[in-house]
C-alpha cells in the first residue's frame, strides 16, 4: 500500500511529463481496441452476408463440381435425388444449375456463368422472384457490379450463347428485369442469373442440378447420391484465411504504436531513476530493500498503463461506441475490386475479451519496461546515492 501511495505521488509530481506519458499510452489502447473490433466488424458483416445470399446452411455439390476448376463445370450437374426434392417442395433446399457461356453487350464479347435458379426460391436473398415473367426473351437478373462493367440496366436487351448437352451452340436475347445491390461478389461478377426451368430446357437436363443449397435453419439434411455436402466451415475457409492475414496486419500496427509508448516509459524510468539518486539513497538508508525500491519504481512505470486505461476509457468508450453506431465507410472501388465480401460500411465489433486481453497485454509489457532501468537500484550503494553518484 506504501508503494503504491508513493508511486501515485511521484506520478502526479511528474506533471507534464506523466500527462504525455498516459495520452500515448491511451491512444495507443484505443487505436489497437479499434483496429481489431474493425477486423472482427468486418468478418462478422462478411460471414453474414456470404450466408444470406450464396451459401445458406451449406451447400450440396456434384461430385465432379469445383469452382476454382472452370472445365469441370460441363459435366457438375446430375438428376435431382428424390429425397432432395422433398426438401426442396418443403423450402428447405433449392437447386442451382450452372453452365458457362457469353453475353454480347453493345458489340463485346464477355465469357460469363449461367446460373439457374428457382424463382420461388427462399433459401437465399436473391431477388429471384422478379424472374418469374411471361417474356418471350429469357428473363435475367444481374448485380450491381455486374450492370456497371457492362453497362447494362433493367430493361436491356443482350445476346446470350451457351452449349447444350449435346455440344451444341445456341443463343437467344435474355432481358434484365432486375439489377440488385450485393456485397459479396462471388453471387454479383460475370453472373447472369435465370429461371431454373428456362436453364433446364436451354441445355436439355431437365431435372438437373449442379449445387443444392440448403437453408441456413436446415443445413445437413443427410447424404444425396451423386453429391457432396459441403458445411459452412469448409466453404468459409478462404475468407477466414484472409481474416488471419489482416490480423497479422494488425499485429504490426499494434507493436508499432504500442513500441512508441513503450520507449516513452523507458526513458521516462531512466530519467526519473537518474534524477532521483538522492531520493533512491535516502529510502535505503532509512531502511527499504532494494528489493523494495526497485518494486516502488516499476508500480510507478505501471501505473502509466492503469491510467492510460482510465484516460482512454473517458474519451475512448463513447468514440468507439460512435464508430460502432455510424459505420467506418470503405472506399466505393475497393468494395467493389477487393474479392470477397466487403460492405460499403462497416461496422465494427468489440469484444469483452478483446477489450480485456488489449488492456491486460498492454499492462504486462508496460510493467516489464518499466522494470528493466530498476536493475540498477539493486546495485547502488547509498551513500553514493545521497552524494548524487550512481554507477
Amino acid at each position: 500500500m506504501l508503494a503504491l501511495k508513493l508511486a501515485y505521488r511521484n506520478l502526479v509530481g511528474g506533471k507534464l511529463r506523466t500527462v504525455l506519458n498516459v495520452l500515448v499510452l491511451s491512444f495507443a489502447y484505443v487505436v489497437i481496441i479499434w483496429q481489431k473490433g474493425l477486423v472482427n466488424g468486418w468478418a462478422v458483416q462478411a460471414e453474414r452476408d456470404t450466408r444470406n445470399w450464396e451459401i445458406g446452411g451449406g451447400q450440396y455439390w456434384h461430385e465432379a463440381y469445383d469452382p476454382y476448376d472452370p472445365f469441370t463445370i460441363e459435366d457438375s450437374h446430375a438428376r435431382i435425388p428424390e429425397t432432395a426434392q422433398i426438401e426442396i417442395n418443403k423450402g428447405n433446399l433449392t437447386p442451382i444449375l450452372i453452365s458457362q457461356g457469353s453475353i454480347y453487350p453493345e458489340g463485346r464479347v464477355q465469357s460469363v456463368f449461367l446460373k439457374g435458379i428457382d424463382p420461388d426460391q427462399t433459401v437465399l436473398k436473391l431477388p429471384t422472384a422478379t424472374l418469374k415473367t411471361d417474356i418471350e426473351e429469357i428473363p435475367a437478373i444481374i448485380g450491381a457490379n455486374m450492370a456497371k462493367n457492362n453497362k447494362l440496366k433493367i430493361g436491356d436487351y443482350v445476346t446470350v450463347r451457351w452449349r447444350d448437352a449435346n455440344g451444341t451452340f445456341d443463343a437467344a436475347e435474355a432481358k434484365i428485369v432486375n439489377v440488385f445491390k450485393v456485397d459479396v461478389p462471388t453471387v454479383d461478377g460475370g453472373i447472369l442469373w435465370i429461371p431454373l426451368d428456362r436453364h433446364q430446357a436451354m441445355l436439355q437436363l431437365p431435372e438437373e442440378a449442379s449445387i443444392l443449397v440448403a437453408k441456413k435453419e436446415t443445413g445437413y439434411i443427410g447424404s444425396l447420391p451423386g453429391f457432396v455436402f459441403k458445411n459452412n466451415d469448409f466453404l468459409l475457409q478462404d475468407f477466414r484465411d484472409m481474416i488471419k492475414m489482416k490480423n497479422v496486419g494488425g499485429y504490426v500496427m499494434f507493436f508499432f504504436l504500442l513500441s512508441l509508448a513503450l520507449v516513452a516509459i523507458f526513458d521516462t524510468q531512466v530519467l526519473s531513476i537518474f534524477r532521483r539518486q538522492k531520493e533512491i539513497g535516502t529510502h535505503v538508508a532509512i531502511g527499504m530493500t532494494r528489493g523494495q525500491v526497485v518494486k516502488l519504481f516499476t508500480i510507478e512505470g505501471a501505473m502509466h498503463a492503469v491510467l492510460a486505461a482510465i484516460f482512454g476509457a473517458i474519451y475512448g468508450i463513447p468514440l468507439l461506441a460512435w464508430q460502432a453506431k455510424v459505420g467506418y465507410a470503405m472506399p466505393v472501388d475497393s468494395t467493389e475490386e477487393f474479392g470477397m465480401a466487403l460492405a460499403e460500411k462497416i461496422y465494427p465489433v468489440y469484444s469483452i475479451g478483446l477489450i480485456t486481453a488489449t488492456v491486460l497485454i498492454v499492462f504486462i509489457v508496460t510493467t516489464i519496461v518499466s522494470y528493466l532501468p530498476t536493475r540498477r537500484i539493486s546495485k547502488l550503494k547509498p551513500t553514493d546515492a545521497i552524494r548524487g553518484k550512481m554507477q
